[in-house]
C-alpha cells in the first residue's frame, strides 16, 4: 500500500511475538537439558545468557524478573544435582541480571530519543512531502517515495502538485547533497513552488521563483566544500480539459509517457539550467508541449529510479520496463514499481526515490 507517498508494509506479528518471548524460551530450554542431562555436563552455566538476552528487548523490571527466575531456578538444580557450582552460577546470573538491567534502562533511553528524532523528520517530510489528493479533476495522481535509508524518513528528493486557474501544475526534483542541509534546500523549493504556481501565468515565471529561492537559501546556508549546491527540477503544466501537456525540464530525468503501448520520452527540446546555476549556465529556459490523452500514463522520477543497481553493476532497465506496463491506475503503477526495485536491487538502494504517475482520466469516470 503507498500512503503519503511512502510503501506500508504487512507486519508479521507471529513471528515478532516469538522473537520477544526468546529470553523466556530460552530459559525453559536450558533448565530442561540441565535437568535431563548428566550433571557433568553443566547445561545450568547457561542460565546467565536468558537476562542478557533479555537486555536487548525487553524493559528493565522484565529483564529483573527474568534474572530472578533463573537464579531461582538454579537454586533449584543446585538441590537436585548437589556439586554443581551452584553458588558461582548463582552469583554469575546475579552479576549478569545487573549488567542486562542497566543495559535495558540504556537502550530505552535512546530509543526515546531516537523516536523524539523521528518525530521531527516526520514533521519535515509533512513540510517538503505533504499529503495530497490522489485526484485534480479529471487528473489523477499518485505518489513513492523511498529513502535509500531504511532509517529514514526523507532525503533531498521533493514533489509538489497543486490545482490552479492555469491547470493542473506539477513539480518533481532532487537536490544535490545528503542530510539535513539538502532538505532545507528541498522545503525552500517545494515553498516556493507552492506559491509561484498559483500566482504565474507560465513555467519560466514559475521556475525564477524557484530559482530565487533556491539562490537565496543557498547564500543564507552555504554548503559546506567546494561544490556547490543545486538542484534538478521538473515542472509540468496540464490544463484543465487536457489534451496536451507542458514540460519545462531543468537537468532533471526526461518523463516516461505511455500511449495505448507506445512508450515516449520526454527530452527536452534544449536544455535549461539547473536550480542555483543560472548565474553560470544562463537564465535561458524552455517549455515543451506533448500530447497527452485520456488514458495516457505518465511517470515522473528521480535519478534513484533509474540508477537503482542489481548486484552486477545493471542500472534499473526502466524505459524496457514502463513499455510492459498495462494500462493502469496510477496507483498499481507505482505499486508495481516499488516492488520490481526492491526485487532489482534487492532491498538494497544506493539513493532516494521519488515518483510521481500521472493519467488523465475520460471526464466520465
Amino acid at each position: 500500500m503507498i500512503e503519503s507517498g511512502r510503501p506500508r508494509h504487512r507486519r508479521r506479528h507471529g513471528r515478532g511475538l516469538l522473537v520477544l518471548l526468546s529470553p523466556v524460551i530460552l530459559t525453559v530450554v536450558i533448565a530442561a537439558l540441565a535437568y535431563a542431562t548428566p550433571p557433568e555436563v553443566a547445561f545450568s552455566r547457561l542460565l546467565p545468557a536468558a537476562p542478557a538476552l533479555a537486555a536487548a528487548m525487553w524493559p528493565v523490571l522484565p529483564t529483573i524478573l527474568l534474572g530472578t527466575a533463573s537464579f531461582l531456578l538454579m537454586i533449584g538444580l543446585g538441590i537436585v544435582f548437589p556439586g554443581l557450582g551452584t553458588w558461582w552460577t548463582a552469583a554469575g546470573i546475579i552479576a549478569v541480571t545487573v549488567a542486562a538491567a542497566y543495559g535495558s534502562h540504556v537502550r530505552l533511553q535512546r530509543e526515546r530519543t531516537l523516536f523524539q528524532v523521528r518525530l521531527v523528520a516526520d514533521a519535515a517530510q509533512q513540510v517538503v512531502l505533504s499529503p495530497m489528493p490522489r485526484r485534480f479533476g479529471d487528473v489523477e495522481i499518485e505518489s513513492l517515495y523511498l529513502a535509500a535509508a531504511a532509517e529514514a524518513r526523507i532525503g533531498g528528493d521533493f514533489y509538489e502538485v497543486v490545482d490552479t486557474r492555469y491547470g493542473v501544475r506539477l513539480l518533481i526534483g532532487d537536490v544535490r547533497g545528503k542530510g539535513l542541509p539538502a532538505v532545507g534546500a528541498a522545503a525552500a523549493i517545494v515553498n516556493a513552488f507552492r506559491e509561484a504556481a498559483y500566482g504565474e501565468a507560465d513555467l519560466v515565471s514559475v521556475v525564477r521563483r524557484l530559482e530565487a529561492s533556491s539562490t537565496r537559501y543557498n547564500a543564507a546556508f552555504p554548503p559546506e566544500g567546494p561544490m556547490e549546491r543545486f538542484a534538478t527540477a521538473l515542472l509540468v503544466e496540464i490544463p484543465h480539459g487536457g489534451g496536451r501537456i507542458e514540460i519545462l525540464n531543468c537537468g532533471h530525468p526526461p518523463p516516461l509517457l505511455l500511449n495505448r503501448g507506445e512508450l515516449r520520452v520526454l527530452e527536452p527540446t534544449l536544455p535549461s539550467p539547473l536550480l542555483n546555476l543560472a548565474e553560470l549556465m544562463g537564465d535561458h529556459y524552455t517549455i515543451d508541449t506533448f500530447g497527452f490523452a485520456p488514458g495516457d500514463l505518465l511517470l515522473l522520477y528521480t535519478d534513484g529510479v533509474a540508477e537503482a543497481r542489481a548486484r552486477d553493476g545493471e542500472f534499473f532497465p526502466l524505459a524496457a520496463w514502463m513499455r510492459r506496463q498495462p494500462p493502469a491506475p496510477p496507483r498499481e503503477l507505482l505499486a508495481a514499481l516499488h516492488r520490481d526495485l526492491l526485487h532489482y536491487s534487492r532491498g538494497r538502494l544506493d539513493d532516494d526515490i521519488a515518483a510521481l504517475a500521472v493519467r488523465l482520466c475520460e471526464p466520465s469516470e
